[in-house]
């Protein structure tokens, strides 16, 4: 990432200052990073959207310089999580009923579910740009942790610095900042010389939002079911009372994106 990557970027992350022979063995390899001080996670609109434009950024780097890189991060690709999504429609059901979706709601995301496609353009993406790996130094803001960069569709960095819920960063997303967050992602775009449509780009994005956040509910419920049991204790995961702050925020995204998936027309945020 280092030697081939990061470079491309403007200084936005912590430098790497040295490290020890990549030919080393036994098991000792080393590296020093840049100290940037104090890491300030704050989640304010500006900070926001300046970290939007950034991602704007790296996206418009032609991929073909980051030829060999990883197709994929840890996380299923999100055709994979549409089958997911479809293969345990009973548990998603169930579990969306406990939580307030009536049948028809669902019965309406699951029939846009059946002809949803999504868009195979393929960018640098950081690959887990949650709200814990970006943060303030002083006034400049850093983006941390680049080893699950790969090359994925725009939308996800996007969804993840907006609606991507953390159990020990929470933040609060509204409506409104969603659609100034996504205008200042196509603002910055343009400026660089791509144009894009933006009621699909908002319709694409609200189906991406809700697809993603189903699947985070099937996920963070399994966390919250393991609580107490030696599973849970041996894997370290985290608290009940952070895990349903999670599900709350992943709710709210939901709830919210769902409009946008069922292409209500939302105006631009002066």
């Amino acid at each position: 990432m280092y030697e081939h990557v990061l470079p491309a970027l403007s200084p936005i992350y912590p430098q790497l200052l040295a490290c020890s022979d990549t030919d080393a063995d036994g098991g000792g390899e080393w590296m020093v990073f840049e100290d940037l001080g104090p890491l300030h996670h704050l989640h304010a609109d500006e900070t926001l959207l300046q970290a939007v434009g950034l991602v704007a950024r790296w996206h418009a780097l032609p991929p073909g310089r980051f030829a060999g890189m990883p197709l994929r991060g840890p996380k299923p690709l999100i055709q994979e999580m549409v089958s997911e999504l479809h293969t345990r429609k009973p548990d998603m059901l169930e579990l969306c009923s406990s939580l307030g979706f009536s049948k028809q709601q669902m019965q309406r995301i699951y029939a846009q579910l059946e002809h949803l496609s999504f868009s195979h353009q393929l960018v640098l993406s950081h690959g887990d740009l949650h709200p814990g790996n970006y943060a303030l130094s002083g006034e400049r803001l850093r983006v941390l942790d680049w080893e699950h960069a790969h090359l994925n569709t725009p939308l996800w960095d996007v969804y993840h610095l907006i609606d991507m819920s953390h159990p020990l960063f929470p933040r609060r997303m509204t409506s409104e900042l969603r659609i100034r967050m996504l205008d200042t992602y196509l603002e910055q775009l343009e400026l660089l010389g791509i144009k894009g449509d933006r009621t699909a780009f908002i319709q694409e994005y609200g189906m991406f939002a809700v697809v993603f956040s189903l699947w985070m509910l099937l996920l963070i419920t399994s966390d919250l079911q393991r609580i107490g049991t030696e599973l849970h204790r041996n894997s370290d995961k985290w608290s009940k009372e952070q895990l349903e702050s999670q599900l709350d925020a992943t709710l709210a995204c939901l709830n919210q994106c769902t409009a946008m998936m069922d292409g209500v027309q939302v105006q631009p945020c002066k």
